[in-house]
């Protein structure tokens, strides 16, 4: 942010969206914070201990400062959540269709959230509630959130994970991910993107549920309904902008 084209004139905001700003890249120490949004370094430990105080932001087992829950809570209750609601239909369309569970889920730091689901209502579930978090390191829908980050970001999201850079490279290239036994042992799961106005993926649409029922290859028997409704989602929220609902 460029302090002389962006400021609102109240100092103290600006620097605290440097901060907020900062974090949206991923989890920071406080040098990194620093050189990031080149405060000084009193002034940015300051800014973002305040923050999290009021739970704008949080800290990672490691220490790192992320983004914490008080921004979600804020924009389900602004109403920015028109994804989540808009959602529903389709995920109970989807789990009817494939007769497995479906989820929606957003990428919160180093974490994937369930931010809404549809379980199946007979028979063996694989529950994932919502408001679960999630690792980005494993499962298809932390191959879907990843795949298409900017490059640096995404070698950093590769470190420690399940999946590999040609994997997600398929993944780019055919639209979905699979994951058998990846997450979770004896789970299965297949996702594609959701894409937000600007073609940037803003979440991933998954069905789930066990390896015995789903099978070592799910995304060939589900991948084209999944990549269906995660497009019909992408589409609504699309001409929902345009519309300005």
């Amino acid at each position: 942010m460029d302090g002389a084209t962006d400021s609102s004139g109240v100092g103290v905001l600006d620097k605290a969206a440097l901060v907020l700003s900062a974090l949206e890249a991923g989890p920071a120490m406080l040098a990194q914070l620093v050189t990031a949004t080149g405060l000084a370094r009193p002034t940015a430990h300051r800014l973002a201990v305040a923050l999290e105080h009021h739970r704008f932001v949080t800290r990672d087992m490691q220490g790192r400062f992320v983004l914490g829950p008080r921004l979600q809570e804020l924009a389900s209750a602004a109403g920015e959540d028109r994804l989540i609601s808009s959602s529903m239909p389709i995920l109970i369309a989807l789990r009817d269709h494939t007769k497995e569970s479906s989820q929606l889920f957003r990428r919160q730091g180093e974490h994937r959230v369930c931010v809404a689901s549809a379980e199946r209502q007979v028979g063996l579930r694989d529950s994932i509630p919502v408001g679960a978090a999630l690792s980005m390191k494993a499962g298809s829908a932390a191959q879907i959130l990843l795949a298409w980050e900017e490059p640096e970001r995404l070698h950093r999201g590769l470190q420690g994970a399940s999946f590999t850079a040609t994997m997600l490279s398929q993944v780019r290239r055919r639209g979905w991910a699979q994951s058998v036994s990846e997450r979770e042992a004896g789970v299965a799961s297949v996702s594609a993107p959701v894409r937000g106005s600007d073609g940037r993926v803003i979440a991933a649409l998954s069905i789930s549920g066990p390896v015995d029922r789903m099978g070592r290859q799910p995304g060939r028997v589900h991948g084209p309904a999944v990549v269906a409704a995660a497009s019909r989602l992408t589409d609504f929220l699309r001409t929902a902008e345009k519309m300005g609902l």
